[in-house]
């Protein structure tokens, strides 16, 4: 698995950021409010970083071995593949917040302190969200061996008197 590159998290947050302002311009076409993310989402995606970074130290543990208890490889590859997954959503959020907050900007009315405010507060919760996956997947990451071309653990030694095939 390659770890998020920055190309897939600025078109995450670019495509965030046309479709945040797209359903503003659709709301006030068709005479309703623009749309204001609860204050709740922020505090959410927050959480869900603090989380992801909690579920991924363990995994850093065992691949540094100071971790006593063998790991789940496929808890490794869930923890791995949830951050992935995470940094791409928290782009996303924080793309849709900057639409609503330059549709917000961008109008002849001056917003209200309280959406702006809750929008802003979506964008810190992505970066944040992004920021804690990226580490995450950091702590995921196995270091790559002097003999390979793909990361891996270290290789166990072969069975038998020290003597080998290679010999």
């Amino acid at each position: 698995m390659k770890r998020t590159g920055a190309g897939v998290l600025i078109a995450a947050v670019a495509i965030g950021v046309i479709v945040g302002f797209g359903i503003d311009q659709l709301l006030t076409a068709v005479g309703r409010p623009t749309f204001t993310p609860s204050l709740l989402l922020p505090v959410l995606l927050v959480l869900l970083g603090v989380a992801l970074v909690l579920f991924a130290q363990p995994i850093r543990r065992a691949i540094v071995g100071t971790h006593t208890r063998p790991l789940d490889p496929f808890r490794a590859v869930r923890v791995a593949m949830l951050a992935k997954a995470s940094s791409i959503v928290g782009g996303i959020v924080a793309g849709v917040a900057g639409g609503l907050l330059a549709f917000l900007l961008t109008r002849p009315v001056a917003p209200s302190l309280g959406s702006t405010g809750a929008v802003i507060a979506a964008i810190v919760g992505g970066l944040v969200l992004v920021a804690a996956a990226l580490y995450a997947e950091h702590l995921c990451t196995i270091r790559k061996d002097d003999d390979d071309d793909q990361p891996g653990p270290p290789s166990p030694p072969e069975p038998g008197l020290g003597l080998s095939h290679h010999d």
